[in-house]
């Protein structure tokens, strides 16, 4: 490993470091004395270490030849036109580099999975074991692959094919990861339907499964009933209506972000009348003002309550990455913990609040446009978002923008 290569990795942990730091800002005052003086440590750290070692290597960096950079343009493109879905991965499978291929796959811009952890994208089952395969492959342990699913595709097996790397300018832990939708049943052979359904005793129903699609059928019907009871032209009643529904029984955190240029929000200056109409597609717009915020009964205007209520939602990193991509976000055990911004202390939100899992959904208009975004918490040891859930949410994202949109009789 070079020097420069020792250097990023140390300047890597160091801000991971950093972001635990933040992270504990949200401990009770008795505990932070601990906290205060690993912060102080890093800081000296940063000072008389990491300080000193990018000067040198910065004095002593050559610029590369024309030929070199001529090359590296070409690998890069090369790798980006690719047909097949490919990314480079470290052995924590922390994304380097996506291309254009995977991005379409995943439904995931390169932006924004860079720096973050591919197996994140994965179902919860798979997670686990695709870290492992890509630390033995990162090792040298050999090629490998497994049969994954997408958080976004969850029906259509993915064969992911890792494999190690030793990369110019990059850490050696480097694993190319191929993935092939569809490939799952190459390696067994696939089996007839007939075959794989001869002999075989009819499986009853799983009583849980049921109950809980029963549970969100029912929501979905009390949401349309709250939503044409709310009134037409006013969308901040529609807002309100759907969370106290969502409310309690299917989150036990409803916020709710409007999108600049909504009948929603003030800053347009629209009417009832003009909300009706198309005003241009609000895909790309960041959103502008946090219009509800409902939680659990012992945080009712309590500090929490209140840090969510007066939090910027252009600060909160997931917000605007789903009005801006429109595409829903489902996150078990959320790995990015600033991923909904922070507090006026700098603590992460997330952590504040023990969120097990999340999901944020874009309220999307007819014509595509976006006009704004719920996002859903479960704290606690309460059970995690299933993707059935997911869908339904989805929909009812739909129900909401229409209710929001409906002009007066």
């Amino acid at each position: 490993m070079t020097l420069t290569d020792d250097f990023g990795e140390d300047l890597a942990d160091f801000a991971r470091r950093v972001a635990e730091l933040r992270a504990a800002r949200a401990l009770p005052p008795d505990e932070r004395r601990g906290v205060l003086d690993a912060a102080l440590f890093e800081l000296q750290h940063a000072a008389d270490s990491l300080w000193p070692r990018y000067e040198r290597l910065a004095a002593r960096a050559p610029d590369g030849t024309s030929v070199d950079r001529h090359e590296r343009r070409l690998l890069r493109t090369l790798f980006q036109r690719l047909p097949i879905p490919v990314a480079l991965v470290d052995r924590d499978t922390v994304v380097r580099r996506m291309n254009v291929a995977a991005t379409a796959l995943t439904g995931v811009r390169a932006g924004y999975a860079a720096g973050r952890p591919l197996a994140g994208l994965l179902a919860s089952g798979d997670r686990v074991p695709f870290r492992t395969q890509a630390a033995a492959a990162a090792r040298g342990e050999g090629a490998r692959s497994l049969t994954v699913r997408l958080q976004q595709r969850p029906d259509e097996p993915v064969r992911a094919s890792l494999v190690a790397l030793a990369l110019p300018g990059e850490p050696q832990a480097t694993v190319l990861v191929v993935l092939q939708p569809g490939a799952a049943g190459a390696a067994g052979g696939a089996v007839p339907a007939a075959a794989g359904h001869a002999g075989r005793r009819p499986v009853p129903p799983d009583l849980a499964e049921v109950t809980e699609r029963a549970g969100t059928m029912d929501l979905v019907d009390a949401m349309a009933c709250a939503l044409l009871s709310s009134p037409p032209g006013d969308p901040d009643a529609a807002l309100a209506a759907a969370a106290r529904v969502l409310h309690g029984r299917f989150a036990d955190w409803v916020v709710a972000d409007t999108v600049a240029g909504t009948a929603a929000d003030p800053a347009a200056g629209t009417t009832a009348d003009t909300a009706a109409e198309p005003a241009g597609d609000a895909t790309g717009a960041a959103p502008s003002r946090r219009a509800v915020v409902l939680g659990p009964a012992r945080e009712a205007d309590g500090p929490l309550w209140r840090a969510l209520a007066g939090q910027d939602p252009a600060a909160c990193p997931l917000v605007v990455e789903v009005a801006r991509g429109g595409s829903a976000s489902l996150q078990v055990r959320p790995e990015d913990i600033l991923a909904f911004g922070e507090d006026a202390s700098g603590a992460s939100v997330l952590a504040r609040a023990g969120v097990g899992s999340l999901l944020c959904v874009p309220l999307v208009r007819e014509d595509g446009g976006v006009l704004g975004v719920l996002t859903l918490f479960r704290t606690g040891g309460r059970r995690a978002f299933s993707m059935a859930e997911g869908r339904a949410a989805d929909v009812m994202s739909r129900h909401i923008a229409l209710a929001m949109r409906r002009r007066p009789a």
